[in-house]
């Protein structure tokens, strides 16, 4: 009896002796990553205004950029909240599909569309964030990628809209030039993002967001159009407005709207120069605020798509296979563009070197 007792007490304390090995094994597994260096060890292009450190060392292999997702610098943040709301979209969508056909029931396309087109501006902004810093050519590449997933969550956005929240009175106003419309300005903002970002070497930093700001402004209060009219129609009428799916549609605009702020200026950092170098910054904040818009304004359209199927059925007959086609070509139009900018940018940098 001794004996076994002996020989399981042996087993315990080599089990923990395994367990105490982990740490080391794991550090061995992700080697120590060399340390984040100051805005003056790299390129102009990685320079961000009023952040001074958290900087990532250009020309290291992939494998570098990819462990730097468990790193401390200052794209930490911003990697982290795209990525953790792409698997919140996962999630979601597979909680959407116990319940809705996407298959075989055509009206539930635009559903696909939108939380598609989510994930993708997601993921794409993920890579922009994490893997940009490899190089100056990286750099532009992965953002002209992050552009090409805004406009295809632009117009997966317009395209919702116009499907499940449209009023009538909107929809007889706006058919037939909605759609068209709102693929050519998700393509302009991709255009003018990319050359803002090409040119913004050569432009003082307002002019060149200029090129960025404006288009998806455009794009936005197109896409938003039947969003806001349906928030009129709702509040304006004599009953109160008790529409679950319209509050939030509201919370949708107001996130988006502080997003959009923090976007545009660089607040806070500006006032507290390489105090926001590792969190705090606005773009952070900007993203935080575009994952909150991203989420109620899913859940506002799978309420519509639950309970307005009697009015689009009679709206849209059969749009829902031409906005398909439109969403592909919108993809395909944004993607060409990218990788023509990509070329030029390219093609400045060899020069530049020469």
């Amino acid at each position: 009896m001794a004996t076994v007792v002996m020989e399981q007490i042996g087993r315990l304390f080599i089990n923990v002796q395994q367990l105490r090995q982990i740490p080391q094994f794991l550090e061995s597994a992700f080697p120590k990553l060399p340390c984040t260096v100051t805005v003056n060890d790299v390129p102009w292009v990685f320079k961000e205004p009023h952040i001074f450190t958290g900087y990532r060392l250009p020309d290291q292999s992939w494998r570098y950029y990819f462990l730097t997702l468990f790193q401390r610098h200052n794209e930490t943040v911003n990697v982290w909240t795209h990525l953790l709301a792409s698997l919140i979209i996962l999630v979601k969508f597979r909680e959407v599909s116990e319940t809705v056909d996407f298959l075989r029931d055509p009206h539930a396309q635009p559903l696909f569309i939108v939380l598609l087109a989510a994930f993708t501006y997601l993921v794409c902004s993920v890579l922009a964030h994490l893997l940009s810093a490899k190089s100056e050519l990286s750099h532009y590449t992965f953002y002209f990628l992050d552009y090409v997933g805004v406009a295809v969550y632009q117009y997966g956005s317009a395209l919702a809209h116009f499907y499940y929240v449209v009023e009538e009175e909107w929809h007889t106003r706006v058919q037939g030039l909605f759609l068209p419309a709102a693929a050519f300005l998700a393509w302009l903002s991709c255009a003018g993002c990319c050359y803002g970002k090409y040119v913004s070497q050569r432009l003082p930093r307002y002019t060149h967001k200029f090129f960025q700001v404006v288009p998806s402004g455009l794009a936005y209060c197109l896409d938003i159009s039947p969003v806001v009219h349906r928030i009129y129609q709702c509040y304006s009428s004599p009953q109160s407005c008790i529409d679950q799916a319209v509050t939030y549609h509201c919370y949708q605009i107001l996130f988006f709207l502080v997003s959009a702020y923090f976007f545009a200026y660089p607040h806070p950092e500006c006032w507290f120069p390489g105090r926001c170098d590792f969190i705090g910054q606005g773009h952070q904040i900007f993203h935080v605020f575009l994952v909150l818009c991203t989420l109620v304004q899913i859940e506002a359209v799978r309420l519509d798509y639950s309970e307005r199927r009697p009015l689009y059925e009679r709206l849209h007959g059969d749009l829902a296979h031409d906005a398909v086609a439109l969403f592909i070509f919108t993809a395909c139009c944004s993607a060409l563009t990218a990788f023509y900018m990509r070329k030029r940018v390219k093609a400045y940098l060899e020069e530049k070197q020469e």
